[in-house]
């Protein structure tokens, strides 16, 4: 059995016992980021747009430790505690990458870890 090459990132923060991502073969599987700011270890303040920002600033740290960008994401998942924040999460989205856009689902959830608005999680496939 082959051990996880896992990659951790100094801009991410963790609030559990898992590893920022891991990589199996060509893929990487990124854990989801929350919007914590790495320099206070808070989740930022603001609207669903700033914490949106705040977990792809997050998720992008992790895929450089892994020497990836946005580029080689080919899936994301987004969990919303509102959907009613969908039209502002995706304004954010629209910013993060180019055409073509990974693939993508969006999911409502009652309730996300530090009573976060948002969390987003990535698959990224090595070139």
């Amino acid at each position: 059995m082959t051990k996880r090459k896992a990659f951790s990132a100094a801009g991410a923060v963790s609030v559990g016992p898992y590893s920022h991502a891991v990589e199996c073969g060509e893929m990487v599987y990124l854990s989801g980021q929350t919007p914590i700011d790495s320099k206070t270890g808070k989740l930022v303040d603001g609207d669903i747009g700033a914490q949106a920002k705040q977990c792809f600033i997050n998720l992008f740290h992790v895929l450089s430790a892994a020497n990836l960008t946005p580029e080689h994401v080919v899936k994301v998942n987004v969990f919303l505690t509102d959907m009613s924040d969908f039209t502002a999460m995706n304004e954010v989205y629209e910013k993060q990458f180019e055409t073509p856009y990974p693939a993508r689902t969006t999911i409502g959830v009652a309730e996300l870890p530090l009573n976060a608005k948002v969390e987003i999680e990535m698959i990224a496939r090595k070139e």
